[in-house]
């Protein structure tokens, strides 16, 4: 294992080494450059690199490009004379081509393994990003996931967080007492943006077997780092999906990981392209929340990259934590471009050889204005470098190559079966049905009363004499007022039958699935803690 990487060439004919230093290596970076300009090329390079090294990288391939990093370069592509005659220019004796260690995943599992997590890992303040909900939506949210801790109700998928929602609704009563008030309407708009996160493919992130970050640090038997490849050229069309994606799984990574303090090199080193994804339009916590990651994760043996276009992409905050920088150029067009390319140049340390403004404006595809940490973790000068070529293949590999590549990682078929245990969509399903049955066995016991309650009367009557009837002539008063009685009590009895007839209809309608339905809707609070 080498001190550092080798980056490229700078200095006076692009004759100088340039090397990230292993040792700061966990100190993060940025990848920056207007579209064109190199950027998933240095990516490649830098992965490549890490590998070599024995270091564990997560990426996204956004293009589709980074696959080729599993296939080696050739001789018969179309660049390989120009390869060569970079690498002789700036001084890269041991550049040959080779294939790396990849593990592909996607998360629809259909460009590589599939990567999962819960919907309690993900947890309410990054749930709500991604669904876009309001504050009073979140607040809503957060009493979902407080009411699951409390009662035990694992949410592992969408549908135990739709139904939980249900039950949060039929129960916003007495809820509302505690947590403050539950709205109806906050509830279905939040329904809403799980059907329509279902529609986009999300639901296929939640459920289990949930990922391992153990299976994204994992080494070859040579020693060498695995690259752990996200299928993102579709995700990409849900955005908001694969920027949180990536910050959870950076999340997940500084809560589990042990603290390490300053090792030799880092323990994994993780990618995030199309940086400005994650900031666009991000609360405050949440923004909070990445510096905080960003500036405490390194302890923990993790590198950060960002690569965006702009490195005003990034907020001043957290663009402070970023120590190692490669910048392709920018384009300035416009004045806030000038403005933007000017703050660019003012985050280097100056390099009396030349401006770099003009650099960062002028440098061609393939080069670019880098600064990496030096010894005691100094910034270093900024200095022209043209990008060594890479060994592995520019460009995807074909199909057949990849689902072989698929097929004999050491963790082919540990996540492919979706597994769906007991959680709290069974859980609650199971209560409501209990209370529908005791429902109907209530009712139908209390038919039963009022069954045998009848033939006793009829039974009663059978027996019961008829005073015969006298003239009207010799009827005494007594008599008169008790014919007189007798037709209010037939129709009392009539009425009476009415109410019972519908109270047996009633009684039957809860048989049936929309009687159970209104059972559980009005005796759902009775039956919640069972």
């Amino acid at each position: 294992m080498s001190e550092g990487l080798f980056i490229g060439g700078g200095g006076e004919d692009y004759g100088v080494a340039q090397q990230l230093l292993l040792k700061y290596a966990n100190r993060h970076g940025l990848i920056a450059g207007a579209t064109g300009t190199g950027k998933t090329v240095t990516l490649q390079i830098l992965a490549e690199s890490f590998a070599a090294n024995g270091v564990p990288v997560f990426l996204s391939d956004v293009k589709g490009d980074l696959s080729g990093l599993g296939a080696a370069g050739s001789e018969s592509f179309k660049l390989h004379d120009a390869f060569m005659e970079r690498a002789a220019k700036i001084g890269f004796a041991d550049y040959s081509y080779s294939a790396f260690p990849v593990t592909f995943w996607d998360l629809y599992g259909e460009a590589g393994h599939p990567v999962r997590t819960t919907v309690s890992e993900m947890g309410p303040l990054l749930l709500a990003r991604l669904l876009e909900l309001s504050e009073a939506q979140e607040g809503i949210l957060n009493i979902a996931f407080r009411v699951a801790d409390e009662q035990g109700l694992a949410l592992l998928d969408l549908k135990d967080l739709q139904s939980l929602l249900v039950w949060v609704g039929e129960n916003r009563q007495s809820l509302s007492l505690r947590y403050g008030n539950v709205s109806t309407a906050s509830i279905g708009a939040i329904q809403r943006r799980l059907l329509v996160l279902e529609g986009q493919g999300g639901d296929r992130l939640f459920g289990e077997p949930a990922l391992e970050l153990a299976d994204l640090m994992r080494t070859d038997l040579d020693g060498r780092g695995r690259i752990n490849i996200l299928a993102a050229d579709k995700l990409m069309a849900s955005p908001r999906l694969y920027a949180t994606f990536l910050l959870w799984l950076l999340s997940e990574l500084f809560e589990e990981l042990p603290e390490v303090g300053d090792p030799d090199k880092p323990k994994l080193v993780f990618f995030f392209d199309e940086a400005h994804l994650l900031f666009d339009d991000a609360p405050k916590a949440l923004v909070d929340k990445v510096e905080q990651v960003a500036r405490l994760i390194r302890s923990k043996g993790v590198g950060v990259y960002f690569i965006t276009q702009n490195p005003a992409d990034v907020p001043e905050d957290i663009l402070g934590q970023l120590g190692n920088r490669v910048q392709h150029a920018l384009r300035a067009f416009t004045a806030k471009d000038r403005r933007d390319l000017r703050q660019a140049a003012e985050n280097y340390r100056d390099n009396p050889a030349f401006n770099i403004e003009d650099a960062i404006r002028e440098v061609g595809v393939g080069e670019a204005v880098t600064s990496m940490l030096e010894r005691k973790g100094v910034p270093g000068m900024a200095e022209r470098t043209l990008i060594r070529p890479p060994s592995s293949q520019l460009g995807p590999i074909d199909p057949g190559l990849r689902e072989e590549l698929i097929a004999a990682s050491p963790i082919a078929g540990k996540y492919e079966a979706k597994v769906d245990r007991e959680s709290a969509f069974e859980i609650l399903q199971a209560r409501a049905e209990a209370a529908a049955r005791e429902a109907e066995e209530a009712e139908l016991a209390e038919e039963e009363a009022e069954s045998a309650a009848e033939r006793e009367y009829r039974t009663g009557r059978r027996y019961s004499g008829t005073r015969v009837g006298r003239s009207s002539a010799r009827v005494t008063r007594p008599e008169r007022e008790e014919r007189e009685e007798r037709p209010r009590r037939s129709s009392s009895r009539r009425s009476d039958s009415v109410g019972t007839a519908f109270a047996k209809s009633f009684a039957r309608q809860i048989g049936t699935q929309t009687g159970r339905a209104v059972v559980r809707g009005i005796l759902g609070g009775l039956f919640r803690g069972r």
